[in-house]
């Protein structure tokens, strides 16, 4: 786990208290509020000082790196480990891996792994192959299929809801899930290449290498050899970045698809429209309903049962 503490202007820290406003679930003495965004825990001092923590605190963290002054410190640096790449790999043949939907309340986790040779580098480059979050869906969809044409190997799989609530319930925490999930597109991916010539697997990092090896050994598997890993991988992967497109275009596919069955928008992360919306779908189509398009456990649903209980 990683705490990345982020120091911002009073008027700035007063937009980021507004943002959190509705997963704010106590206020600490000497701060401002203490927030629960699904598994990162959130904390903001009078100083400015904001402390993101947990396993997704990085990409939390992230959405604020704009409007931070100063340098970001980190009490156990996510990267400090011995799994990192040598810079080398990113000009050479490599399988990378990256998600979507980790942090949406509605739609299933997707994951994706992509081997470029390098022989197609400069071609996914040339295309503009590079982080799906700096992109528009329009673009993502677009790129998505530009990668196929190009006959880029890949694999995709998809985790829906209804599996997602059940492994939940047994268990399983979000990490271990997505570590399962990147595990066994890297190993499908693997056979499909066959003996093409790879010089390693690039994991875009969403917890530490030890817990996810822990993860995955808990149900049987070794790491691959000359697996690395680091986070912002898709900003020097084309690899990643390739994978983070084919990840997110499925996601939003699958998004739009939930919207036309449920005759309502189906919006993306975890915000008060987020919770409007569930209670919406719990009104029409009853609690039983979220279960297969929604991540329950997260603190939308309570939040949801609130608007409805109101109503």
């Amino acid at each position: 786990m990683s705490n990345i503490v982020l120091q911002f202007s009073k008027k700035d820290l007063s937009k980021i208290k507004n943002y959190y406003e509705d997963y704010i679930i106590k206020v600490p003495p000497n701060s401002l509020f203490l927030a629960k965004v699904n598994t990162v825990t959130v904390v903001a001092y009078k100083s400015g000082k904001v402390m993101f923590q947990g396993g997704q605190a990085q990409t939390e963290a992230e959405k604020w790196q704009n409007l931070a002054s100063g340098n970001t410190s980190t009490k156990s640096s996510v990267n400090d480990h011995s799994y990192q790449p040598h810079e080398s790999l990113f000009q050479k043949a490599h399988i990378g891996t990256d998600e979507a939907g980790t942090g949406d309340y509605f739609g299933p986790i997707t994951v994706s792994a992509v081997f470029v040779s390098e022989e197609k580098l400069p071609v996914l480059k040339a295309m503009g192959i590079t982080d799906s979050k700096t992109l528009t869906d329009d673009r993502i969809a677009k790129l998505a299929k530009e990668i196929v044409q190009e006959k880029i190997p890949y694999t995709l799989l998809t985790l829906d809801n209804l599996k997602y609530n059940k492994l939940q319930k047994k268990g399983w925490n979000q990490g271990k899930m997505k570590a399962m999930l990147h595990q066994h597109a890297i190993q499908k991916l693997l056979v499909k290449i066959a003996d093409s010539p790879t010089h390693g697997i690039l994991i875009d990092q969403f917890c530490q290498p030890s817990s996810y090896i822990k993860h995955i050994r808990e149900e049987g598997i070794q790491l691959e050899k000359d697996t690395f890993f680091m986070t912002k991988a898709e900003s020097y992967s084309t690899s990643v970045a390739a994978a983070s497109i084919i990840a997110r275009a499925k996601f939003v596919k699958e998004m739009d698809q939930l919207s036309l069955d449920y005759g309502v928008t189906i919006p993306k992360g975890a915000s008060s429209k987020v919770d409007e919306t569930a209670a919406y779908i719990i009104k029409k189509h009853g609690l039983d309903a979220l279960n297969s398009i929604a991540k329950t456990h997260f603190a939308n649903t309570d939040k949801a049962m609130r608007y409805v209980k109101k109503r």
